[in-house]
């Protein structure tokens, strides 16, 4: 039989003169000649895996390989399914921004939060307003009252060149 992935050596591609033998069900065979092995594999029309090389001496399983590999592929898909993926999104604003705009800005950044996504707020500042940097902080204050129900400030507010940003993470129910 191929060899249907690179992880384990199956069959003829085993080396090691003598084997630890299990067999399908899990019971040991014990030490015997990797020949002896392949045929008593060959006999059950199953595939002979070598799955500890670094054991003395090296341990072999009599299993069906493709079932194997299947199985494992299988239990892969399960565990990413079961991963929670966090997207953090980036809400921009000005530091002489209008209230009203605020409060629609605040709503869709509750929005995200609610969707369980962190999110980034940055104040640009274009030309002079850089040198005027505590304006922009009071407006993150403000966002920040605003969305203290459903989020809490994982990083405080930090300038960066002509950015100022803060993130927000969902609050735990």
């Amino acid at each position: 039989m191929n060899v249907i992935n690179k992880q384990h050596l199956v069959n003829e591609e085993i080396r090691e003169k003598e084997i630890r033998l299990i067999d399908s069900d899990g019971t040991q065979l014990g030490i015997m000649p990797t020949k002896k092995a392949l045929e008593i594999a060959e006999s059950k029309q199953l595939d002979l895996v070598l799955i500890a090389p670094q054991a003395k001496p090296p341990v072999c399983k009599i299993m069906d390989y493709g079932k194997f590999i299947y199985e494992q592929q299988k239990k892969e898909k399960e565990a990413k399914k079961k991963q929670k993926v966090i997207n953090v999104k980036e809400i921009r604003i000005t530091p002489n921004i209008d209230e009203h705009d605020l409060n629609v800005k605040a709503k869709n950044a509750e929005k995200f939060l609610k969707d369980g996504d962190k999110v980034k707020v940055t104040v640009k500042f274009r030309g002079r307003e850089a040198e005027h940097s505590h304006l922009g902080e009071e407006v993150l204050k403000r966002f920040a009252d605003k969305l203290s129900e459903v989020g809490v400030i994982e990083k405080q507010p930090k300038l960066e060149g002509k950015n100022m940003f803060i993130v927000f993470t969902p609050k735990k129910q």
